[in-house]
């Protein structure tokens, strides 16, 4: 874990123009072979926690899963990650309205788009909408929310929308929410049958 820690902060230095010597020799120490290229710390932390619950360990299979801080970020690491860099096959998830980021990013870096999962809104929608509003409720009163939630219905901006979009949109609300809901939601599926585009994620690695 520690090597792979200090491999992201090696790509992400990388990124920002600095030397990729260190992260080729981490990358070839610890065998590497493929990248998954994630929008944001959220979808991280979703891949990650399912992977868990399904008992793999992605480190020890060669898979860097990398939040790249935005799609618009995809061309640079497709290009460090993939063929004209480290060499890695590099897969991903997307939302639908970021795909056209990742598919002129993954071709210039001679590798397929046809290897990302597009969500239909984002992983958010796709995690309520597999749960369900009345669960995903039930998570955000557990957890403590159920005063922000309630204050956050009562907006007149939120009247008469459906439940789904709601709960969707109260996740972006405060910063680091999504990342923490992104581990909760994922931990209260059945680990058998997540979103489509993440179950399908995990089984291409």
């Amino acid at each position: 874990m520690g090597d792979m820690t200090a491999f992201h902060d090696e790509i992400s230095g990388w990124a920002a123009g600095g030397s990729g010597d260190t992260a080729r020799d981490l990358a070839t120490s610890l065998e590497l072979r493929t990248a998954v290229l994630l929008e944001g710390p959220s979808d991280l932390a979703a891949v990650e926690t399912l992977a868990a619950r399904r008992g793999r360990d992605l480190a020890a299979e060669g898979v860097c899963v990398v939040s790249m801080g935005g799609a618009m970020n995809v061309a640079r690491y497709a290009s460090l990650l993939g063929p004209p860099g480290l060499g890695l096959r590099l897969t991903g998830l997307c939302d639908a309205r970021e795909q056209p980021y990742y598919d002129r990013g993954l071709r210039r870096a001679d590798a397929s788009p046809e290897d990302v999962f597009v969500c239909t809104a984002d992983l958010e929608d796709e995690l309520i909408r597999t749960l369900g509003p009345p669960t995903v409720e039930e998570i955000i009163r557990v957890e403590g929310d159920l005063r922000p939630w309630q204050t956050f219905l009562h907006q007149p901006a939120q009247h008469g929308r459906p439940r789904h979009q709601q709960l969707r949109r109260f996740l972006g609300t405060k910063k680091g929410r999504k990342i923490r809901y992104g581990t909760l939601l994922v931990e209260a599926l059945d680990p058998t049958r997540p979103p489509a585009p993440l179950d399908d994620l995990l089984g291409s690695l």
